[in-house]
């Protein structure tokens, strides 16, 4: 994990060869890495989700994302979510959702996060 301006706000940013996030105590190991950081913000690439991460009938982005923002931070998945999107209508509309919130992006780099956060 690095910390990175991204439209001048900190950002922690996550290796993409950590630890699958893949449930609860998933994020709250990276909630805990990032609280010290001072940063608001986790970038967390699509090659950290875990298996049915993607599959909201699991409930796990649900689990996760709800634990980010209970602890105060703004999450953004970084990464194609293209294929699984196309595949799921909810998940399609769980993204585009999300997408006009503040609290949880789907984004496919820095670049668009960095839209988002300006």
């Amino acid at each position: 994990m690095v910390i990175e301006s991204v439209a001048g706000v900190s950002v922690c940013v996550c290796a993409a060869d950590g630890p699958k996030l893949d449930g609860d105590r998933a994020a709250s190991d990276l909630i805990g890495d990032a609280f010290g950081t001072g940063a608001r913000v986790v970038a967390i690439p699509v090659e950290r989700l875990g298996p049915g991460f993607l599959t909201l009938s699991t409930r796990i982005a649900g689990e996760v994302i709800q634990k980010f923002v209970n602890y105060g931070f703004q999450v953004a998945f970084v990464g194609d979510v293209s294929q699984a999107v196309a595949a799921s209508d909810a998940l399609r509309d769980f993204v585009r959702e999300s997408n006009r919130g503040r609290h949880v992006w789907f984004v496919a780099d820095l670049g668009e996060l960095a839209t988002k956060l300006a």
